[in-house]
């Protein structure tokens, strides 16, 4: 897809990866729609973007609640138009056991990434199916891919992440609506501070894998955009243990739980 020119909805966007990918898009000329709660912090991404001569605009809601995404798609599509790259970027969850999870957490981690996801998706799919163009990029983790110990309920909604976007992607065969899934390994963000007693449930496996930055990140995402990528993996030592996990995957998995979290 040629960039410049083009408009990015990008959820999340108010802090971590979300202001990465944000920058990255506003870099290649294209207009940024922020999505996020807090509109202070939205405000700061976009004053940033709009301080190196690109365009952003901002909309504060809560993509937990199907009525307000309604809404607020509604007057974005009044207001801006209709995004020809959608980012559904916002994600969230402390890395618990089921034991450690309540009730109430275990609804919220699965209310973003994935039905938040679901809700940005179906409030513009219907305009690009009549416009037939269009990029969306859900966007994941490796925990999609294989598991470990002491985060269960973060786990299981990147998992119905990557399901949606497998499945929405059989949807959208014959379009010209693309379709990425985006999986990484640890990148230092603001994620941590947000979720604490988390990092140090990374699998010790991990510390062969470099951490990645949001700068990173949001070329990368830029990059698949561009190159009508279905799939992101980074940095290159978790492709590879992707490439490891395809042939034995009984192993990488072994691994992942042997050196995991213990309680």
């Amino acid at each position: 897809m040629e960039l410049n020119g083009k408009t990015a909805l990008i959820t999340g966007a108010s802090s971590g990866m979300g202001v990465g990918i944000a920058k990255a898009f506003a870099n290649a000329k294209v207009s940024v729609i922020l999505l996020a709660r807090r509109k202070n912090l939205l405000d700061k991404v976009a004053d940033k973007i709009k301080s190196s001569g690109g365009k952003a605009f901002v909309y504060s809601v809560d993509l937990t609640d199907a009525q307000a995404v309604e809404k607020i798609t509604n007057k974005i599509k009044t207001e801006v138009g209709i995004p020809d790259i959608i980012i559904n970027n916002a994600g969230a969850g402390q890395w618990k056991f089921v034991d450690e999870t309540s009730a109430e957490e275990a609804v919220q981690m699965m209310a973003v990434p994935y039905f938040a996801a679901f809700y940005i998706t179906k409030a513009f799919l219907l305009d690009m199916l009549k416009r037939n163009s269009g990029h969306i990029v859900n966007m994941s983790s490796v925990a999609s891919r294989f598991v470990w110990p002491g985060a269960t309920a973060y786990t299981a909604a990147r998992w119905a992440i990557r399901g949606f976007t497998e499945a929405l992607r059989a949807d959208l065969d014959n379009t010209n609506i693309n379709v990425t899934l985006y999986e990484s390994g640890v990148v230092d963000s603001t994620y941590w501070e947000n979720n604490p007693n988390s990092r140090e449930r990374v699998p010790k496996m991990a510390q062969l894998v470099p951490i990645l930055t949001t700068e990173q990140v949001g070329a990368a995402i830029v990059n698949a955009v561009r190159k009508h990528k279905k799939l992101v993996v980074i940095p290159l030592m978790m492709k590879i243990t992707y490439w490891q996990h395809a042939v034995v995957p009984w192993a990488v998995q072994w691994l992942m739980t042997k050196t995991g979290y213990k309680r």
